[in-house]
């Protein structure tokens, strides 16, 4: 078993960077392994234009399936074709991203190969022959070791750890035969809000406000620091930020939220509750901003700043400005 196949997700056209992690991915195992780096996509018409840049991530040869049935993402077709190449294959590994799409198809694999699932992975390798994965465990308080003794080992990785690198591969197109292949359930229609900026599940930093901001009318000292730090930037929030209505669900950083894990990460007017530290504490560098200097997060900062948020974060947005500007 020493090829390694990776999910692409195809939304609005195009393979979205958590697929362009998980081929990364894919790549450098199946290097480890001496084997090949595939890539399934399925989607609508239109969906082998969007899955062929894929092969400049790695992509030895990408598996597409078309359907006018599958603009939606079905789960349980999906399911079924991922674990039908990976039985008529010789696969040591198949990689999903840990987005919602990745965590609903990805243990319906597992079923099926009667394998268990590794979830939200932040480290991968190879030792002694056999795949070894590092996952969060006990809300972030503990990273568990996980060793694959039988192939395929079924994962899904965390956002913005496996960064995606350029090398050209084959890029072989494959198309699918899905005749035969029916779900149990399907997807009938999706709803979202408005999205004008970037999820924060994708996002290389994030901004994340706490109810140290007082009310939703104080968002904007926030949203102009966002701006501040350009298009890879997003607001998140707490918890009792969106209990209280003050932003919606899609923004939540948490336990009961999303899980981020971005280059740079604002924690502002937020204590720390441990619930919510086990959405970020991932985070490659954690900025805290907080009146109460014995708040948890900073604890887990690598920056701290104590004082009137309300003070700082005009400051720290002008100065962001200035050296974007090379002023």
């Amino acid at each position: 078993m020493s090829d390694v196949l990776a999910y692409a997700e195809i939304r609005e056209g195009s393979a979205g960077r958590p697929s362009q992690e998980a081929v990364a991915l894919a790549r450098r195992l199946a290097d480890e392994l001496g084997g090949e780096a595939h890539a399934v996509a399925l989607g609508p018409e239109g969906t082998e234009a969007a899955a062929a840049p894929l092969a400049g991530l790695g992509a030895d040869r990408i598996f597409v399936g078309e359907s006018d049935d599958l603009a939606l993402c079905q789960p349980d077709i999906a399911a079924k074709v991922v674990a039908r190449l990976v039985e008529a294959g010789d696969y040591g590994a198949v990689i999903f991203a840990a987005t919602a799409q990745g965590k609903d198809v990805a243990p319906r694999v597992g079923a099926r190969l009667g394998r268990g699932v590794a979830s939200e992975v932040i480290d991968c390798r190879l030792e002694d022959g056999e795949i070894v994965v590092r996952r969060p465990m006990y809300a972030g308080k503990a990273i568990a070791t996980l060793r694959f003794g039988e192939g395929p080992a079924v994962m899904t990785i965390r956002a913005n750890v496996f960064a995606p690198v350029e090398q050209a591969a084959a890029g072989e197109i494959s198309a699918l035969d899905l005749g035969g292949i029916e779900g149990r359930v399907r997807t009938v229609a999706a709803e979202q809000g408005d999205r004008d900026r970037l999820d924060v599940s994708e996002a290389t930093i994030i901004v994340s406000g706490g109810r140290g901001m007082q009310g939703p009318e104080n968002w904007p000292l926030l949203e102009e620091l966002v701006d501040a730090l350009g298009d890879e930037a997003a607001l998140g929030a707490s918890r009792a930020v969106v209990d209280a209505g003050w932003r919606p669900h899609g923004e939540q950083v948490g336990q009961t939220g999303k899980t981020v894990s971005p280059n740079l990460y604002f924690a502002v007017g937020i204590s720390g509750a441990i619930q919510h530290l086990a959405g970020m504490r991932t985070a490659k560098i954690i900025v805290a901003i907080n009146r109460d200097a014995d708040a948890p997060i900073f604890g887990v900062a690598d920056y701290g700043l104590v004082g009137d948020v309300f003070e700082i974060l005009p400051a720290l947005t002008e100065a962001v400005r200035e050296v974007r500007q090379g002023g």
